[in-house]
């Protein structure tokens, strides 16, 4: 009968371990997917403020990735009119326009404004964690 009774303590005492083991991994879980959420959520802010940084800076600056280069074919004609030479030379660049100067200047202004935001973002993210690991 003895045998019988400690057993049955033994497995409510197992059961009482188990339970609160179980209730221990839960709440771990659930940290660990605040923790990613967090995490998630302010990598789709970075991203999404440099990605509209790259946006306004490409708009506004005109890229030249899409523009072919302006050739400008000169005739060398020569005494004899014999032959005919044709030289090609790339011709003089461009000055960039008063909008144009003042759209990269704009949106310049813009990618520090957003990446002074995202950083400021990033530390207000980092400085809880930091004192979390600091009590551990």
């Amino acid at each position: 009968m003895e045998l019988l009774d400690s057993d049955d303590a033994l497995k409510s005492h197992l059961l009482r371990k188990s339970m609160e083991h179980r209730e221990q991994l839960e709440e771990d879980v659930k940290l660990i997917s605040e923790r990613t959420e967090k995490i998630i959520t302010n990598a789709i802010i970075i991203g999404g403020a440099l990605a509209a940084t790259y946006f306004v800076i490409s708009t506004l600056s005109g890229s030249s990735k899409g523009k072919k280069k302006k050739v400008r074919k000169i005739k060398l004609i020569k005494e004899d009119n014999a032959d005919e030479q044709v030289v090609v030379t790339p011709s003089a660049p461009e000055q960039p326009s008063v909008i144009s100067q003042i759209g990269t200047a704009l949106a310049s202004q813009a990618t520090v404004l957003l990446l002074n935001f995202a950083k400021e973002k990033l530390s207000e993210y980092m400085q809880p964690q930091a004192g979390q690991k600091e009590d551990k």
